[in-house]
Protein backbone atom coordinates (compact mmCIF):
# COMPACT_ATOMS: atom_id res chain seq x y z
CA UNK A 1 0.00 0.00 0.00
CA UNK A 2 1.47 3.52 -0.88
CA UNK A 3 0.81 6.49 1.32
CA UNK A 4 1.92 9.63 1.11
CA UNK A 5 5.12 11.25 2.20
CA UNK A 6 5.18 13.12 5.49
CA UNK A 7 6.63 16.68 5.14
CA UNK A 8 10.02 17.40 6.36
CA UNK A 9 8.92 19.41 8.97
CA UNK A 10 6.05 16.95 10.42
CA UNK A 11 9.44 14.81 10.54
CA UNK A 12 11.64 17.35 12.25
CA UNK A 13 8.96 17.82 14.81
CA UNK A 14 8.69 13.93 15.44
CA UNK A 15 12.05 13.26 15.56
CA UNK A 16 12.02 16.18 18.24
CA UNK A 17 9.70 14.96 20.04
CA UNK A 18 11.38 11.48 20.21
CA UNK A 19 14.49 12.77 21.49
CA UNK A 20 12.70 14.62 24.27
CA UNK A 21 10.85 11.33 25.43
CA UNK A 22 13.64 9.05 25.33
CA UNK A 23 15.75 11.63 27.42
CA UNK A 24 12.25 12.26 29.82
CA UNK A 25 11.65 8.15 30.22
CA UNK A 26 15.39 7.71 31.10
CA UNK A 27 16.47 9.65 33.84
CA UNK A 28 17.66 6.82 35.96
CA UNK A 29 20.47 5.83 33.45
CA UNK A 30 21.13 9.42 33.02
CA UNK A 31 21.79 9.67 36.34
CA UNK A 32 24.15 6.75 36.81
CA UNK A 33 26.38 8.41 34.08
CA UNK A 34 29.13 10.66 35.22
CA UNK A 35 28.45 14.05 34.43
CA UNK A 36 30.54 15.21 31.91
CA UNK A 37 28.90 11.97 30.03
CA UNK A 38 24.88 12.83 30.40
CA UNK A 39 26.02 16.90 29.23
CA UNK A 40 27.77 15.42 25.87
CA UNK A 41 24.93 13.10 25.31
CA UNK A 42 22.79 16.26 26.15
CA UNK A 43 24.60 18.52 23.54
CA UNK A 44 24.18 15.82 21.10
CA UNK A 45 20.95 15.70 21.42
CA UNK A 46 20.59 19.19 21.08
CA UNK A 47 22.53 19.99 17.89
CA UNK A 48 20.85 16.67 16.33
CA UNK A 49 17.27 18.83 16.81
CA UNK A 50 18.75 21.84 15.65
CA UNK A 51 20.62 19.85 12.12
CA UNK A 52 16.86 18.43 11.85
CA UNK A 53 15.39 21.79 12.06
CA UNK A 54 17.80 23.45 9.36
CA UNK A 55 16.93 20.40 7.32
CA UNK A 56 13.57 20.91 7.36
CA UNK A 57 13.83 24.35 6.47
CA UNK A 58 15.61 24.38 3.55
CA UNK A 59 13.14 21.80 2.17
CA UNK A 60 10.48 24.71 3.28
CA UNK A 61 10.66 27.34 0.34
CA UNK A 62 10.72 30.97 1.95
CA UNK A 63 7.82 33.38 1.16
CA UNK A 64 9.48 36.78 0.04
CA UNK A 65 8.28 38.14 3.37
CA UNK A 66 9.92 35.10 5.03
CA UNK A 67 13.22 36.45 3.08
CA UNK A 68 12.93 40.01 3.56
CA UNK A 69 12.78 39.42 7.77
CA UNK A 70 15.66 37.11 7.66
CA UNK A 71 17.47 40.24 5.63
CA UNK A 72 16.00 43.20 7.74
CA UNK A 73 16.79 41.03 11.09
CA UNK A 74 20.02 40.51 10.29
CA UNK A 75 23.04 42.60 12.28
CA UNK A 76 24.66 43.63 8.92
CA UNK A 77 21.82 45.30 7.82
CA UNK A 78 21.32 47.43 11.12
CA UNK A 79 24.69 48.51 10.53
CA UNK A 80 24.21 49.30 7.05
CA UNK A 81 21.01 51.58 7.97
CA UNK A 82 23.33 52.92 10.73
CA UNK A 83 26.04 53.67 8.20
CA UNK A 84 23.36 55.66 6.27
CA UNK A 85 22.23 57.63 9.02
CA UNK A 86 25.43 58.88 10.03
CA UNK A 87 26.36 59.69 6.33
CA UNK A 88 23.64 61.55 5.92
CA UNK A 89 24.90 64.70 5.15
CA UNK A 90 27.09 63.43 3.11
CA UNK A 91 24.18 62.18 0.50
CA UNK A 92 23.02 65.51 0.57
CA UNK A 93 26.19 66.83 -0.35
CA UNK A 94 26.27 64.55 -3.30
CA UNK A 95 22.93 65.58 -4.41
CA UNK A 96 23.95 68.79 -4.38
CA UNK A 97 27.44 68.34 -6.48
CA UNK A 98 25.40 65.91 -8.75
CA UNK A 99 22.85 68.79 -9.53
CA UNK A 100 25.32 71.18 -10.11
CA UNK A 101 27.15 69.33 -12.77
CA UNK A 102 24.69 69.94 -15.66
CA UNK A 103 23.79 67.04 -17.99
CA UNK A 104 21.45 67.52 -21.11
CA UNK A 105 20.14 65.05 -23.66
CA UNK A 106 22.76 63.65 -25.06
CA UNK A 107 25.63 65.72 -23.24
CA UNK A 108 26.36 64.14 -20.32
CA UNK A 109 29.50 63.34 -20.41
CA UNK A 110 30.90 65.59 -17.53
CA UNK A 111 28.59 63.87 -15.30
CA UNK A 112 29.40 61.16 -15.82
CA UNK A 113 32.79 61.46 -15.75
CA UNK A 114 32.15 62.85 -12.12
CA UNK A 115 30.18 59.71 -11.37
CA UNK A 116 32.70 57.54 -12.27
CA UNK A 117 35.56 58.58 -9.93
CA UNK A 118 32.55 58.63 -7.16
CA UNK A 119 32.09 54.31 -8.05
CA UNK A 120 36.04 53.96 -8.23
CA UNK A 121 35.88 56.11 -4.60
CA UNK A 122 33.42 53.55 -3.36
CA UNK A 123 35.82 50.62 -4.13
CA UNK A 124 33.97 49.01 -6.62
CA UNK A 125 36.21 46.98 -9.00
CA UNK A 126 35.47 47.15 -13.10
CA UNK A 127 34.82 50.76 -13.09
CA UNK A 128 34.58 51.70 -16.89
CA UNK A 129 32.63 54.11 -19.46
CA UNK A 130 31.02 52.32 -22.09
CA UNK A 131 30.66 53.33 -25.64
CA UNK A 132 27.49 54.77 -25.30
CA UNK A 133 28.63 56.92 -22.15
CA UNK A 134 26.97 54.41 -19.24
CA UNK A 135 29.35 54.48 -16.03
CA UNK A 136 29.38 51.22 -14.14
CA UNK A 137 31.40 49.45 -11.07
CA UNK A 138 30.65 45.68 -10.16
CA UNK A 139 30.26 44.89 -6.50
CA UNK A 140 31.74 41.10 -6.70
CA UNK A 141 29.60 38.46 -4.65
CA UNK A 142 30.25 34.98 -3.14
CA UNK A 143 28.87 33.16 -6.55
CA UNK A 144 31.67 31.68 -8.79
CA UNK A 145 32.87 34.89 -11.52
CA UNK A 146 31.05 34.96 -14.55
CA UNK A 147 27.64 33.87 -13.58
CA UNK A 148 24.25 35.77 -13.54
CA UNK A 149 24.04 39.68 -12.48
CA UNK A 150 21.34 42.01 -10.75
CA UNK A 151 21.67 45.44 -12.26
CA UNK A 152 21.22 48.31 -10.03
CA UNK A 153 20.89 51.58 -12.13
CA UNK A 154 19.96 55.13 -11.88
CA UNK A 155 20.40 57.90 -14.99
CA UNK A 156 22.05 60.47 -15.29
CA UNK A 157 20.77 62.75 -17.63
CA UNK A 158 18.02 65.57 -17.56
CA UNK A 159 15.42 66.78 -19.61
CA UNK A 160 17.06 70.30 -19.21
CA UNK A 161 18.82 72.48 -22.39
CA UNK A 162 22.19 73.40 -21.93
CA UNK A 163 22.24 76.67 -20.60
CA UNK A 164 19.62 75.79 -17.42
CA UNK A 165 20.53 77.56 -14.29
CA UNK A 166 21.42 74.30 -12.01
CA UNK A 167 22.25 75.58 -8.82
CA UNK A 168 20.77 74.17 -5.90
CA UNK A 169 19.11 76.29 -4.10
CA UNK A 170 18.73 75.57 0.24
CA UNK A 171 15.98 76.54 2.39
CA UNK A 172 16.05 73.99 5.55
CA UNK A 173 16.02 70.42 4.29
CA UNK A 174 14.47 71.50 1.02
CA UNK A 175 16.44 71.66 -2.25
CA UNK A 176 15.63 72.98 -5.15
CA UNK A 177 16.97 72.75 -8.72
CA UNK A 178 16.26 70.93 -12.45
CA UNK A 179 16.85 67.46 -12.13
CA UNK A 180 17.59 67.55 -7.99
CA UNK A 181 14.60 64.75 -7.65
CA UNK A 182 15.12 62.96 -11.19
CA UNK A 183 18.08 62.04 -11.11
CA UNK A 184 20.57 63.38 -9.15
CA UNK A 185 18.90 61.47 -5.98
CA UNK A 186 18.97 58.36 -7.15
CA UNK A 187 22.53 58.48 -8.32
CA UNK A 188 23.58 59.77 -4.58
CA UNK A 189 21.25 57.24 -2.76
CA UNK A 190 23.05 54.70 -4.75
CA UNK A 191 26.79 55.75 -3.65
CA UNK A 192 25.32 56.08 0.06
CA UNK A 193 24.41 52.15 0.13
CA UNK A 194 26.92 51.10 -1.82
CA UNK A 195 29.12 52.79 1.42
CA UNK A 196 26.93 51.20 3.75
CA UNK A 197 27.02 47.63 2.52
CA UNK A 198 30.62 47.97 2.45
CA UNK A 199 30.79 49.34 6.05
CA UNK A 200 28.81 46.56 7.33
CA UNK A 201 30.59 44.02 5.52
CA UNK A 202 27.71 42.68 3.72
CA UNK A 203 28.25 40.38 0.57
CA UNK A 204 25.64 39.45 -1.72
CA UNK A 205 25.75 36.28 -3.38
CA UNK A 206 25.32 37.23 -6.64
CA UNK A 207 27.29 40.10 -8.45
CA UNK A 208 25.67 43.66 -8.57
CA UNK A 209 27.26 45.77 -11.42
CA UNK A 210 26.12 49.41 -10.39
CA UNK A 211 25.37 51.69 -13.35
CA UNK A 212 25.10 55.41 -13.90
CA UNK A 213 23.19 55.42 -17.75
CA UNK A 214 22.72 57.98 -20.41
CA UNK A 215 19.66 58.76 -22.34
CA UNK A 216 16.51 57.97 -20.32
CA UNK A 217 14.90 61.20 -20.66
CA UNK A 218 13.24 62.68 -23.51
CA UNK A 219 14.78 61.59 -27.18
CA UNK A 220 17.10 59.91 -25.37
CA UNK A 221 14.64 56.68 -26.10
CA UNK A 222 16.23 54.72 -23.48
CA UNK A 223 19.99 54.06 -25.35
CA UNK A 224 22.19 53.74 -22.54
CA UNK A 225 19.93 50.78 -20.98
CA UNK A 226 19.62 49.44 -24.78
CA UNK A 227 23.49 49.65 -24.91
CA UNK A 228 24.11 48.02 -21.63
CA UNK A 229 21.54 44.88 -22.08
CA UNK A 230 21.52 44.23 -25.91
CA UNK A 231 25.25 45.32 -26.68
CA UNK A 232 27.72 45.98 -23.50
CA UNK A 233 29.67 43.12 -21.83
CA UNK A 234 27.04 42.25 -19.41
CA UNK A 235 24.39 41.68 -21.75
CA UNK A 236 24.21 38.17 -21.51
CA UNK A 237 24.80 37.99 -17.84
CA UNK A 238 22.09 40.47 -16.55
CA UNK A 239 19.66 38.42 -15.01
CA UNK A 240 17.33 41.10 -13.62
CA UNK A 241 17.32 44.82 -13.08
CA UNK A 242 16.27 47.17 -10.52
CA UNK A 243 15.86 51.11 -11.79
CA UNK A 244 16.01 54.10 -9.03
CA UNK A 245 14.20 56.91 -10.60
CA UNK A 246 13.02 59.85 -8.64
CA UNK A 247 12.55 61.12 -5.22
CA UNK A 248 9.32 59.16 -3.20
CA UNK A 249 8.40 57.94 -0.08
CA UNK A 250 9.68 54.42 -1.40
CA UNK A 251 6.42 52.96 -1.44
CA UNK A 252 6.17 53.68 -5.62
CA UNK A 253 7.13 50.03 -7.47
CA UNK A 254 6.62 50.09 -10.82
CA UNK A 255 6.10 46.95 -12.71
CA UNK A 256 4.15 47.74 -15.29
CA UNK A 257 5.71 49.75 -18.82
CA UNK A 258 3.86 52.50 -20.61
CA UNK A 259 4.63 52.22 -24.13
CA UNK A 260 5.77 55.27 -26.25
CA UNK A 261 5.66 56.93 -29.92
CA UNK A 262 7.42 59.95 -30.80
CA UNK A 263 6.98 61.82 -34.02
CA UNK A 264 8.28 64.76 -35.24
CA UNK A 265 6.60 65.94 -38.15
CA UNK A 266 7.92 68.97 -40.55
CA UNK A 267 4.68 70.50 -42.84
CA UNK A 268 7.32 71.98 -46.28
CA UNK A 269 5.48 74.74 -48.34
CA UNK A 270 6.51 76.98 -51.25
CA UNK A 271 6.54 79.85 -48.43
CA UNK A 272 6.20 83.59 -49.55
CA UNK A 273 5.68 87.07 -48.39
CA UNK A 274 2.96 87.39 -45.67
CA UNK A 275 1.68 89.97 -48.12
CA UNK A 276 2.28 89.78 -51.51
CA UNK A 277 1.70 86.29 -51.51
CA UNK A 278 -0.84 85.91 -49.19
CA UNK A 279 -3.29 83.18 -50.77
CA UNK A 280 -0.78 80.41 -50.92
CA UNK A 281 -0.82 77.36 -48.76
CA UNK A 282 0.89 77.65 -45.30
CA UNK A 283 2.95 75.10 -43.49
CA UNK A 284 1.46 76.82 -40.36
CA UNK A 285 -1.89 76.12 -41.17
CA UNK A 286 -1.57 72.83 -41.89
CA UNK A 287 0.51 72.05 -38.53
CA UNK A 288 -2.65 73.79 -36.58
CA UNK A 289 -5.20 71.84 -38.19
CA UNK A 290 -3.58 68.50 -37.22
CA UNK A 291 -2.88 69.63 -33.23
CA UNK A 292 -6.21 70.98 -33.39
CA UNK A 293 -7.37 67.16 -34.89
CA UNK A 294 -5.29 65.50 -32.47
CA UNK A 295 -6.73 67.32 -29.01
CA UNK A 296 -10.05 66.78 -30.34
CA UNK A 297 -9.06 62.93 -30.02
CA UNK A 298 -10.88 60.67 -27.29
CA UNK A 299 -8.94 58.16 -25.30
CA UNK A 300 -9.77 55.78 -22.95
CA UNK A 301 -8.54 56.85 -19.15
CA UNK A 302 -8.39 52.60 -18.39
CA UNK A 303 -5.85 51.79 -19.72
CA UNK A 304 -4.29 54.94 -19.37
CA UNK A 305 -3.70 56.48 -22.70
CA UNK A 306 -2.48 60.13 -23.36
CA UNK A 307 -0.74 62.88 -26.30
CA UNK A 308 1.13 65.51 -25.90
CA UNK A 309 2.79 68.15 -28.59
CA UNK A 310 5.33 69.20 -26.61
CA UNK A 311 7.76 71.35 -29.00
CA UNK A 312 6.93 73.56 -32.22
CA UNK A 313 9.39 75.45 -34.39
CA UNK A 314 9.98 77.13 -37.73
CA UNK A 315 9.22 80.03 -39.83
CA UNK A 316 11.44 82.69 -40.45
CA UNK A 317 10.07 86.06 -40.23
CA UNK A 318 6.77 87.56 -38.76
CA UNK A 319 5.90 88.54 -42.00
CA UNK A 320 6.75 85.52 -44.25
CA UNK A 321 4.61 82.63 -44.77
CA UNK A 322 6.82 80.09 -43.67
CA UNK A 323 8.14 76.98 -45.69
CA UNK A 324 8.73 74.73 -43.12
CA UNK A 325 7.34 74.21 -39.46
CA UNK A 326 7.54 71.68 -37.35
CA UNK A 327 6.43 69.44 -34.15
CA UNK A 328 7.22 66.63 -31.91
CA UNK A 329 4.44 64.69 -30.47
CA UNK A 330 4.52 62.18 -27.61
CA UNK A 331 2.02 59.30 -27.23
CA UNK A 332 2.26 56.73 -24.51
CA UNK A 333 -0.33 53.85 -23.39
CA UNK A 334 -0.47 51.54 -20.80
CA UNK A 335 -1.77 48.92 -23.71
CA UNK A 336 0.39 48.19 -26.62
CA UNK A 337 -3.05 47.97 -28.88
CA UNK A 338 -4.50 51.28 -27.60
CA UNK A 339 -0.54 52.72 -28.34
CA UNK A 340 -0.78 51.51 -31.93
CA UNK A 341 -4.83 52.72 -32.56
CA UNK A 342 -3.65 56.37 -31.18
CA UNK A 343 -0.89 56.19 -32.83
CA UNK A 344 -2.63 55.49 -36.27
CA UNK A 345 -5.02 58.25 -35.75
CA UNK A 346 -2.43 60.64 -35.09
CA UNK A 347 -0.68 59.69 -38.55
CA UNK A 348 -4.41 60.09 -40.29
CA UNK A 349 -4.75 63.20 -39.17
CA UNK A 350 -1.73 64.33 -40.33
CA UNK A 351 -2.56 63.38 -43.91
CA UNK A 352 -5.94 64.94 -43.41
CA UNK A 353 -4.32 68.48 -41.96
CA UNK A 354 -2.06 68.23 -45.16
CA UNK A 355 -5.06 67.66 -47.39
CA UNK A 356 -7.67 70.03 -46.28
CA UNK A 357 -4.88 72.84 -46.53
CA UNK A 358 -3.99 72.15 -49.88
CA UNK A 359 -7.42 72.47 -50.82
CA UNK A 360 -8.34 75.66 -48.52
CA UNK A 361 -5.81 77.51 -50.72
CA UNK A 362 -3.95 77.82 -53.60
CA UNK A 363 -1.18 75.12 -54.90
CA UNK A 364 0.49 77.55 -57.32
CA UNK A 365 3.83 77.66 -55.73
CA UNK A 366 3.61 73.85 -54.79
CA UNK A 367 1.97 71.91 -52.21
CA UNK A 368 1.74 71.43 -48.71
CA UNK A 369 4.04 67.86 -47.74
CA UNK A 370 4.36 66.17 -44.45
CA UNK A 371 8.13 64.40 -43.54
CA UNK A 372 6.91 61.92 -40.69
CA UNK A 373 9.79 60.93 -38.82
CA UNK A 374 9.42 58.38 -35.95
CA UNK A 375 12.04 59.72 -33.33
CA UNK A 376 11.27 57.83 -30.35
CA UNK A 377 9.41 54.08 -29.34
CA UNK A 378 9.74 52.78 -25.79
CA UNK A 379 8.41 49.13 -25.48
CA UNK A 380 5.27 48.21 -23.36
CA UNK A 381 4.55 45.45 -21.12
CA UNK A 382 4.50 44.34 -17.46
CA UNK A 383 6.35 42.26 -14.54
CA UNK A 384 3.80 40.31 -12.86
CA UNK A 385 3.39 42.16 -9.42
CA UNK A 386 3.64 38.20 -8.28
CA UNK A 387 7.15 37.83 -9.92
CA UNK A 388 9.64 37.20 -7.04
CA UNK A 389 11.43 40.55 -7.27
CA UNK A 390 7.91 42.58 -7.33
CA UNK A 391 6.75 40.59 -4.29
CA UNK A 392 10.07 41.02 -2.33
CA UNK A 393 9.72 44.91 -3.23
CA UNK A 394 6.80 44.72 -1.84
CA UNK A 395 7.79 42.86 1.27
CA UNK A 396 9.90 45.09 1.96
CA UNK A 397 8.16 47.88 1.12
CA UNK A 398 5.94 46.94 4.12
CA UNK A 399 8.98 45.83 6.37
CA UNK A 400 10.05 49.61 6.57
CA UNK A 401 6.84 50.83 7.72
CA UNK A 402 5.09 51.64 4.13
CA UNK A 403 2.25 50.34 2.11
CA UNK A 404 3.12 48.95 -1.14
CA UNK A 405 1.25 50.54 -4.83
CA UNK A 406 2.25 48.76 -7.70
CA UNK A 407 1.82 51.61 -10.85
CA UNK A 408 3.11 51.59 -14.33
CA UNK A 409 5.45 54.50 -15.53
CA UNK A 410 7.99 55.20 -19.27
CA UNK A 411 11.16 53.95 -17.44
CA UNK A 412 14.61 52.21 -17.98
CA UNK A 413 12.79 49.49 -17.29
CA UNK A 414 10.52 49.35 -20.22
CA UNK A 415 13.80 47.62 -21.97
CA UNK A 416 14.62 44.78 -19.31
CA UNK A 417 10.27 44.15 -19.41
CA UNK A 418 10.24 43.78 -23.26
CA UNK A 419 13.28 41.55 -23.29
CA UNK A 420 11.62 39.41 -20.39
CA UNK A 421 14.27 40.01 -17.81
CA UNK A 422 12.49 40.80 -14.37
CA UNK A 423 12.55 44.26 -13.51
CA UNK A 424 10.94 47.17 -11.84
CA UNK A 425 11.27 50.86 -11.07
CA UNK A 426 12.08 51.82 -7.36
CA UNK A 427 12.03 55.36 -5.72
CA UNK A 428 14.88 56.54 -3.73
CA UNK A 429 13.09 57.71 -0.92
CA UNK A 430 12.41 61.05 0.55
CA UNK A 431 9.68 63.31 -0.88
CA UNK A 432 9.78 65.79 -3.81
CA UNK A 433 7.71 66.92 -6.58
CA UNK A 434 7.36 69.44 -10.14
CA UNK A 435 9.66 67.00 -11.71
CA UNK A 436 10.87 68.29 -15.50
CA UNK A 437 10.60 71.98 -13.94
CA UNK A 438 12.59 74.77 -13.16
CA UNK A 439 11.54 74.69 -9.49
CA UNK A 440 11.88 71.27 -9.53
CA UNK A 441 12.42 70.23 -5.35
CA UNK A 442 13.04 67.45 -3.28
CA UNK A 443 12.95 67.40 1.01
CA UNK A 444 16.10 65.59 2.19
CA UNK A 445 14.90 65.35 6.01
CA UNK A 446 16.62 62.88 7.30
CA UNK A 447 13.78 60.71 8.54
CA UNK A 448 11.80 60.16 5.36
CA UNK A 449 14.50 60.37 3.22
CA UNK A 450 16.44 57.30 5.01
CA UNK A 451 12.97 55.14 5.77
CA UNK A 452 12.90 55.41 1.92
CA UNK A 453 16.35 54.09 1.19
CA UNK A 454 15.35 51.13 4.02
CA UNK A 455 12.74 49.54 1.89
CA UNK A 456 15.24 50.34 -1.54
CA UNK A 457 17.76 48.17 0.48
CA UNK A 458 16.50 45.31 1.70
CA UNK A 459 14.96 45.05 -2.23
CA UNK A 460 18.35 45.40 -3.07
CA UNK A 461 19.86 42.91 -0.64
CA UNK A 462 17.24 40.15 -1.23
CA UNK A 463 17.18 40.47 -4.49
CA UNK A 464 20.54 39.99 -4.59
CA UNK A 465 20.99 36.51 -2.65
CA UNK A 466 20.44 34.66 -5.79
CA UNK A 467 17.74 32.70 -5.43
CA UNK A 468 15.32 34.08 -7.67
CA UNK A 469 17.98 35.16 -10.83
CA UNK A 470 15.98 33.35 -13.60
CA UNK A 471 13.87 34.98 -16.56
CA UNK A 472 10.02 35.00 -16.47
CA UNK A 473 7.34 35.39 -18.39
CA UNK A 474 6.49 38.86 -18.84
CA UNK A 475 3.65 40.78 -20.88
CA UNK A 476 5.39 42.58 -23.45
CA UNK A 477 4.42 44.82 -26.41
CA UNK A 478 5.91 44.63 -29.72
CA UNK A 479 8.24 47.50 -31.22
CA UNK A 480 8.30 46.76 -35.31
CA UNK A 481 9.88 49.63 -36.04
Amino acid sequence: MRTAPLSPAFLWLSLVAALLTSQALAPAASARQPIPARQAEASARHELALKLQRDAQAQTPETPESRVRRVVSDPTFAAAMAAIDRDHDRLVADIVTLTEIAAPPFKEDRRGAAFLDMLRAVGLTDVERDAEGNVMGLRRGTAPAGGPILVVNAHLDTVFPEGTDVRVKHDGTRLTAPGVGDNSRSLAVMLAMIRAMNEARITTVSDVLFVGNVGEEGLGDLRGIKYLLKTGRYKNRVAQVIAIDGSAPGDDIVTGAVGSRRYRVTFNGPGGHSYGAFGLVNPAFAMADAITRLASQQVPDSPKTTFNVGVVGGGTSINTIPDAVWMEVDMRSESPAELEKIEAAFLAMVREAVGAENRARSTAEGVIRADVKLVGARPSGQTPPDAPIAAIAAASVRAAGLTPSFNYSSTDANLPISLGIPAIRLNSGGTGDRSHTADEWIDVEKAASVRGIRALLATILTVGDGSVLHRISTTRGQVSR
